[in-house]
């Protein structure tokens, strides 16, 4: 893809759009309610108490067959039907290895947490046609941009 680039979202309108048109999110590294305190737990919830659908993807847990009430699945590509976005919790060293599952998946958008910034896999991402958010809380930002 030649202008890859516009697949990176970086302005108060792209995210405010890309929550506006996300209705059903997989959470990639979502901690179970063992796990409460983690924002990679209250986070999704609050999505979900936004009025999101939401799919748990744990990825430790083995033993976690729902978290917030909902099936959890173990790749992207095993969930049925479409996923809008993907909001990923997972350090920037561990998301290569979960590209070729989300591409596989292909969502509208895919969102890496506060605090985590991998340029390579965003720019993988962009250029097969799906928007990245990197580095920003998907809980802060709804509640600025949409609330």
């Amino acid at each position: 893809m030649e202008d890859w680039r516009r697949y990176l979202v970086e302005d108060d309108d792209g995210v405010a759009r890309m929550l506006g048109e996300a209705g059903r999110i997989a959470v990639l590294g979502i901690k179970p309610e063992s796990r409460a305190a983690r924002p990679a737990h209250y986070v999704p919830k609050y999505m979900k108490d936004a009025g999101y659908e939401l799919v748990p993807v744990p990825v430790y847990y083995p033993d976690v067959s729902e978290i917030l009430g909902l099936p959890v699945y173990r790749k992207l590509v095993d969930i049925p039907g479409d996923v809008d976005l993907v909001n990923v919790f997972r350090k920037p060293k561990d998301i290569p290895p979960h590209v070729d599952d989300i591409i596989a998946k292909a969502p509208a958008a895919v969102w890496f947490q506060l605090g985590i910034r991998n340029d390579a896999a965003a720019e993988r991402l962009a250029r097969a046609g799906i928007r990245v958010v990197q580095d920003k809380c998907i809980m802060v930002e709804h509640r600025r941009l949409v609330r």
